[in-house]
């Protein structure tokens, strides 16, 4: 029950003032390989105060902290919800050869660009300079954003990003819309990485889904890397023969937020 009225009650807050709530999340992040994913989950205040939001939201939880048939059962929560309009949802993928281009920063920015790209283009967050005192009631809509709608993503700050947001911090336990977008993009990647698995069989990303376990570890130096790794995250693995999850820049979340593009 308090689990509920915390979600609920930070995205009530999180949405006065506003049409509408959007909250958005990544998975896949810290993964040796494949892609990053990310989603996005448009609420309104009728769905926050909706029979499913009060029977429900204490179901919810960051995707990590939730077993595989929660994350299941949420998912097909929220296809019938989207399909009765109660919420919009969509993912953006940044893949492999994009995160060596633009580091896994820039590629988690593109997914996340990509996921809101599929609920409203960021034009519809323009807003031109102010007209003056005088100006007509017709000048002055042309000056307002076309959507009404703020947009929350978990984690730190993201620089030069096309759309207007603000950062919520551990915001997949704080935040039912970004909790939710938690479970979507979690769900996606990890249906992928088992489709991968089939593709790419001995390394056993059917069950570790690409993060650096020990048997992900033994697989590469057994095979090598495949065209699916992250190369840069797997330097220091093949040069110095080390634990990934010792690797600071894996893990270093103020490294990421540095290291901009």
């Amino acid at each position: 029950m308090a689990k509920r009225r915390q979600l609920r009650g930070f995205d009530l807050k999180q949405i006065d003032g506003f049409d509408s709530l959007i909250g958005v999340d990544e998975a896949g992040r810290g993964s040796l390989a494949g892609p990053v994913v990310a989603a996005a989950v448009l609420v309104n205040r009728e769905f926050l105060d909706s029979r499913w939001a009060l029977t429900n939201a204490s179901r919810i939880n960051d995707s990590k902290q939730l077993s595989i048939a929660e994350r299941d059962a949420l998912w097909a929560d929220f296809e019938t919800l989207a399909t009765q309009g109660q919420i919009h949802a969509n993912y953006g993928v940044g893949d492999v050869d994009e995160i060596a281009q633009f580091n896994i920063l820039g590629a988690t920015k593109l997914a996340m660009r990509r996921s809101l790209e599929g609920i409203y283009p960021p034009s519809a967050f323009d807003q031109k300079t102010e007209p003056d005192l005088f100006s007509s009631l017709e000048d002055i809509a042309e000056f307002q954003p076309t959507v009404s709608a703020r947009i929350i993503v978990d984690g730190l700050p993201l620089r030069n990003f096309p759309y207007p947001h603000s950062n919520v911090v551990k915001g997949d336990a704080r935040s039912l819309c970004i909790a939710m977008a938690s479970i979507i993009a979690k769900v996606t990647r990890d249906r992928m990485m088992t489709e991968l698995d089939q593709i790419q069989p001995g390394y056993g990303f059917a069950q570790h889904k690409g993060y650096g376990t020990e048997e992900h570890r033994e697989a590469l130096l057994r095979l090598g890397r495949t065209r699916h790794h992250r190369d840069v995250f797997l330097r220091k693995l093949f040069a110095q023969r080390v634990d990934p999850d010792q690797v600071d820049f894996l893990n270093d979340e103020t490294a990421f937020a540095d290291d901009d593009s």
